[in-house]
C-alpha cells in the first residue's frame, strides 16, 4: 500500500538509463528547480528547450548548476513546446514538462496531428494526494482538462487513470463515484451516471476496479460515515480514486486539499502518448518535483 508520495520510487526504472524528461519553455523558476532537483537523484535525465540566457540566468539567481544538460535553443514560447513534442514523437524523450507557456498551446501541439502525441484516448487530469488525514495516497480525476465531461467521457477518464494506479501496484484499485448525495436523485445527472458506471464496472464493461456510486465524499473517504448512514460499499472509506462530477468540483477538492488540509500532491495529464507534468500556476516547487517522480513512475 502507498501511504507517501516517496513512495513512488520503489517504480522507477531499476536501470541506469532514466526516462528523458523535457520541459519547455525551460525559463520557469520553479519548474527548474524541481527538474534539477530530480536529475541530481537519477529519476530522470533533463532535456532542456527554451530561451538559454534566461534559462541560464535563472539558474544563477537560484545558485544551481545545469552544467552537462541537453539544451535545445528556442526563445519562441510555441516553438519551444513543438520541439519538445516532436523529441517526444520521434522517441527521443519520455515525458513531457510544461514550462513558462499557457496550457492552451501546450495542447495544441501535443494534439497537432503530424507529430503530436494523439493516442486515440481522451486526455484527463490525475493527481494523487498524500494527506495527513486519510491512511494512503488517494487519486483525484479529473479536475483540469475536462469541463462537464459526458458518461462516456467519464468512463475514459476512469479508465485512464484506473491504468495509473495498475501500474502503481494497485491491481483493482476502489472507485467512488462522487456526488452531492450518495442515493440515486433523478433531478442529479451526476448520481445518474455514477449508478452506470457502477452497473457498467458490475458487468465487466469497466475492468481492472472496483467502481461504486453514487457516494458523497464524506462516506467515500470515511468508514464510519458509511456505518453511519448504512452503506453497505466496499469501496466506501477505502478509496483509491475519487471521480468528480465536473471541474468545478475537482478544482475546488483539490485546491482544498492543498491550501487548506495541506495535502501534498503529484499531478500529471494521461491519455497521451507519453505522461505530460502540467501543474497549476500555483503548485509549490515540491509539488512539481512530486509531479516528476510520479510521471517518470509510470512512464513506458
Amino acid at each position: 500500500m502507498l501511504t507517501k508520495l516517496d513512495d513512488l520510487r520503489k517504480f522507477l526504472p531499476e536501470t541506469k538509463n532514466p526516462p528523458r524528461l523535457v520541459l519547455a519553455p525551460s525559463e520557469d523558476a520553479h519548474s527548474i528547480g524541481a527538474v534539477v532537483r530530480a536529475a541530481e537523484e537519477g529519476i530522470i535525465e533533463p532535456i532542456l528547450v527554451g530561451d538559454r540566457d534566461k534559462t541560464e540566468g535563472l539558474a544563477e539567481v537560484m545558485k544551481i548548476s545545469l552544467k552537462g544538460y541537453k539544451f535545445f535553443e528556442e526563445k519562441d514560447a510555441y516553438q519551444a513546446v513543438i520541439k519538445a513534442v516532436k523529441l517526444i514523437h520521434d522517441g527521443k524523450a519520455d515525458v513531457l514538462m510544461k514550462g513558462k507557456v499557457g496550457t492552451s498551446l501546450l495542447l495544441k501541439a501535443v494534439l497537432n496531428k503530424e507529430y503530436g502525441l494523439r493516442t486515440g484516448k481522451l486526455l484527463s487530469h490525475f493527481a494523487l494526494f498524500e494527506v495527513e488525514t486519510y491512511y494512503k495516497l488517494i487519486g483525484v480525476t479529473d479536475v483540469a482538462m475536462n469541463i462537464a465531461p459526458t458518461l462516456e467521457e467519464k468512463i475514459a477518464i476512469l479508465n485512464n487513470s484506473v491504468v495509473v494506479l495498475n501500474k502503481l501496484g494497485i491491481p483493482e484499485p476502489k472507485v467512488a463515484v462522487l456526488g452531492a448525495v450518495e442515493q440515486v436523485n433523478t433531478s442529479m445527472d451526476a448520481t445518474l451516471d455514477a449508478a452506470l458506471l457502477s452497473k457498467m464496472n458490475q458487468r465487466g464493461q469497466i475492468r481492472h476496479c472496483l467502481v461504486d456510486g453514487p457516494l458523497a465524499f464524506d462516506n467515500a473517504i470515511s468508514s464510519e460515515s458509511a456505518r453511519h448512514k448504512e452503506i453497505k460499499s466496499e469501496v466506501a472509506g477505502d478509496t483509491d480514486l475519487l471521480l468528480m462530477p465536473d471541474i468545478e468540483v475537482g478544482n475546488v477538492l483539490y485546491k482544498s486539499l492543498v491550501f487548506f488540509a495541506r495535502a501534498k500532491v503529484a499531478s500529471m495529464i494521461v491519455g497521451a502518448a507519453a505522461p505530460i507534468v502540467l501543474t497549476s500556476r500555483s503548485d509549490s516547487e515540491q509539488a512539481k518535483f512530486d509531479s516528476i517522480l510520479l510521471a517518470a513512475a509510470t512512464a513506458k
